[in-house]
């Protein structure tokens, strides 16, 4: 009985009744499993972006480079974490370097110059968290 009595005091019982315009979450599919991978493809000598969520608070963010592409040095503010989802990258925070693998995450802490450079052809996910 307990189920029922929640259920009922939720703000949307159907897919339908969801309001498209009001969710934090974009460009992606509500109520159904997804592959990150396969949300954003590979293209020639490009760096592809795909923003999921995008508030003073936090970004989300998948990226697809190909192999050679980069994002040259700079600075975020927040803290930005990386999860490798496909391929490899050379990711700089400060002098250090570090080769990141599918499957892999590192966090760029705020304000420390950060780069990335595809050795390979890779994919990422980027969750950006600001204070």
């Amino acid at each position: 009985m307990k189920i029922l009595k929640y259920s009922i005091n939720l703000k949307y019982t159907t897919m339908e009744d969801i309001n498209m315009d009001k969710n934090f979450i974009k460009n992606i599919d509500f109520a159904k499993t997804l592959n990150l991978e396969n949300l954003v493809t590979y293209q020639e000598g490009q760096v592809i972006s795909r923003t999921l969520s995008q508030n003073k608070h936090l970004s989300l963010t998948l990226f697809s480079f190909d192999k050679g592409e980069e994002i040259s040095s700079h600075a975020s503010g927040g803290d930005a974490f990386v999860n490798i989802l496909d391929g490899e990258a050379e990711i700089t925070i400060g002098e250090e370097k570090f080769e990141v693998k599918k499957g892999e995450c590192i966090v760029m802490p705020a304000g420390i110059p950060h780069a990335l450079h595809a050795t390979e052809r890779f994919k990422m996910m980027l969750v950006v968290i600001f204070g």
